[in-house]
């Protein structure tokens, strides 16, 4: 929370005081199936890039759960459409009544708006952004890594379970009911399969690959004057 402030208020700093602009701006995009240890591989990859990064650039900043606020303050959106913003957990009857009876705005029109606030994030540079198809968003954009996270169901399973203190059953039908929500979300708004691998530059076991390795390894990747 606290280099989430120290990124926002860099940005709001008046022009003549903010840091001069670096030639290269970098980011990184991380899609994961659930239980693959997203969050802590990525404060490891902050970390690290941050221990890297030259004085005066924002800090490395992570965006999953409070890319909405972004989203939301962005877009001068009512706090209360943020329920209405993960990734594909509306079904499609729900989205056709509010938007018939205007409880909120078009689900395509939210998902345009977050695409502009994910630009607008990888325009700035030093974020690491999850989810929410920010890999497809910023394709084109240079100097953005691209990473896929993955691992055996069983893996995942036990993660939930550990982490967020849930019975077996109820990690499994988590898992099972995020990886679905987020494939179902890539395909309704992108048209692509989250599974594609050409859509990456690197795909990572997370249950062969230690996070602390895996982090290093985007971490270099994202550091090469060639990445892109």
């Amino acid at each position: 929370f606290d280099s989430y402030l120290t990124y926002l208020n860099t940005q709001l700093q008046p022009p003549d005081h903010r840091p001069a602009p670096v030639a290269a701006k970098r980011a990184v995009t991380i899609s994961r199936q659930s239980g693959c240890g997203s969050h802590v591989l990525a404060e490891k990859l902050a970390g690290y890039l941050q221990a890297r990064t030259p004085p005066g650039e924002p800090p490395w900043t992570i965006f999953d759960r409070n890319l909405m606020e972004e989203v939301l303050a962005e877009h001068h959106l009512p706090a209360h459409i943020a329920k209405y913003m993960p990734e594909d957990r509306v079904t499609e009857i729900a989205d056709i009544m509010d938007e018939l009876f205007g409880l909120r705005p078009a689900s395509w029109a939210l998902v345009e708006q977050t695409a502009e606030t994910i630009l607008h994030l990888a325009e700035v540079g030093n974020v690491i952004l999850l989810g929410r198809g920010a890999n497809l968003v910023t394709a084109k954009s240079p100097g953005v890594v691209h990473v896929r996270l993955i691992a055996p169901l069983e893996t995942r399973v036990a993660h939930m379970q550990q982490f967020e203190e849930l019975s077996r059953p109820a990690a499994a039908a988590r898992v099972r009911r995020e990886d679905l929500g987020r494939r179902r979300y890539i395909n309704k708004y992108f048209q692509k399969d989250v599974d594609d691998p050409l859509l990456y530059h690197l795909v990572i076991n997370t249950d062969s690959v230690p996070l602390e390795t895996a982090a290093r390894l985007i971490g270099e990747l994202v550091l090469r004057p060639t990445a892109a």
